[in-house]
């Protein structure tokens, strides 16, 4: 019997379709569709600046945005050949460990509901909303949080982020020891998950695997330590891995991977250098943006340079001494300070020139490469520019293609009831696969 699996069934995500080929419960034959959700994520980023791209990353796998953020900014530093300031590597080292959490903690939650283990879920959500309200303390959102930007972040972390950060982690890690009592060892999940979704080493090579799917079957490759970048090769941290390949093993990977990325922020929150002081300590009075605004239209700039402003929390790190610690020191790149662009002419004709149509962040002629470690794998940015400020040809490198594109070699073989767990397992993520 032939039959449609998807996209309207609850676990496709209604974005993937598998026709099946059937011998009663057995799966004989499968083939993946994957063309539901085309979002032209690579042609849109063509059509504008090389900085409004930032919000469309945030869309490809929305569950972790944040690495996404960082992978594309990376890639066009590369292609300027700039490198941003200390304080700034470690902000989206922590951002995007926090990020590799809450897409673990999704994955395993929802596959688990899928199974039955509802109570798993809700245990996992509650965990991910610490987090979540960590992300929002920093970026002003909870997904689509478009917070880095070429040559730097949006903003320095907020006063009080180390402190709430352990406390978050402290009931995360509760969360993940239940979890563990109620999963790990339970008969029905492991006799669910066990020998089920099985790739071989020889099979996951062939087809392109990264991520935690390629380490379930014992291959110890983690783009973070095979080519680190940002400071983690400053970082302490182990790479989990299976041994058989299967859906279990996957599961225990997630589990054991959470941890690490929980032990890389703490790290990295205790070795990042030292941001602005927060209190003037001369006593000037703190401007409103507005009244500085209306005194540069009045000529009067003197002192402007030296004064503090206070600023709404959407743009926090704009201001002089949070901007030098977050954003590289250049002017092709980065938008001056506000004291600059409201103090004086030059950083006025800075600001303008980077925001205007035609001219604004402008990389030399030539193409790069750059991967950086996504949730689900190897998420890599290829970018071209031919001069112009826009790009030329943006094409992502996503984790989650290789991963669908052999499911037919998990499933095949196997019970109908048996898709469920293996295509969980995978963690498809429609943004990035069908781009």
């Amino acid at each position: 019997m032939f039959l449609n699996m998807g996209p309207s069934h609850p676990a496709m995500h209604g974005i993937v379709r598998i026709i099946l080929e059937l011998d009663g419960e057995t799966v004989v034959n499968s083939e993946v569709e994957i063309g539901y959700l085309h979002r032209c994520f690579e042609k849109h980023s063509e059509s504008g600046t090389y900085t409004q791209a930032i919000p469309y990353t945030d869309r490809l796998n929305y569950v972790s945005p944040l690495i996404n953020n960082v992978g594309y900014a990376l890639a066009v530093e590369k292609l300027l050949g700039i490198e941003v300031p200390e304080r700034c590597k470690y902000i989206r080292v922590i951002m995007s460990e926090i990020s590799r959490v809450t897409d673990h903690l999704t994955c395993i939650g929802a596959s688990a509901m899928e199974l039955g283990a509802f109570t798993v879920f809700l245990y996992m959500i509650k965990a991910r909303e610490l987090l979540y309200e960590l992300i929002e303390s920093v970026t002003g959102a909870r997904l689509t949080i478009s917070y880095t930007r070429i040559g730097g972040v949006k903003a320095d972390l907020p006063d009080g982020f180390a402190e709430r950060t352990k406390q978050a982690f402290a009931k995360t890690r509760e969360i993940l020891d239940e979890v563990d009592k109620l999963l790990t060892r339970n008969r029905i999940f492991m006799d669910r998950m066990k020998g089920v979704g099985i790739i071989s080493k020889e099979d996951a090579i062939s087809y392109g695997f990264t991520g935690p799917l390629l380490r379930a079957v014992g291959v110890e490759y983690d783009v973070r330590r095979a080519n680190p970048y940002l400071v983690y090769d400053r970082l302490d941290f182990k790479i989990p891995l299976g041994t058989n390949g299967d859906n279990y093993d996957r599961y225990l990977v997630r589990m054991a991977e959470m941890e690490q990325s929980l032990r890389i922020v703490e790290q990295a929150l205790e070795q990042m250098p030292e941001g602005p002081i927060n209190v003037d300590h001369t006593g000037k009075v703190l401007l409103q943006p507005a009244e500085m605004v209306d005194r540069a239209k009045l000529g009067k700039t003197k002192d402007l340079l030296i004064t503090e402003i206070e600023l709404s929390p959407n743009l926090q790190g704009s201001d002089e001494k949070t901007h030098r610690v977050i954003n590289v020191n250049e002017k092709r790149v980065v938008l001056p300070p506000k004291e600059e662009t409201y103090g004086n002419i030059e950083g006025l004709m800075n600001h303008f020139m980077l925001i205007m149509e035609g001219w604004g962040i402008r990389p030399p002629k030539g193409e790069v490469y750059f991967p950086v470690e996504g949730a689900n794998g190897e998420l890599g940015f290829y970018v071209i520019s031919d001069g112009t400020d826009r790009p030329y040809r943006v094409r992502v490198r996503p984790p989650c293609f290789q991963l669908t594109a052999a499911l037919p070699k998990m499933i095949n073989g196997g019970m109908v009831a048996d898709i469920i767990p293996t295509f969980g397992s995978i963690n498809m993520i429609g943004g990035e696969l069908d781009r």
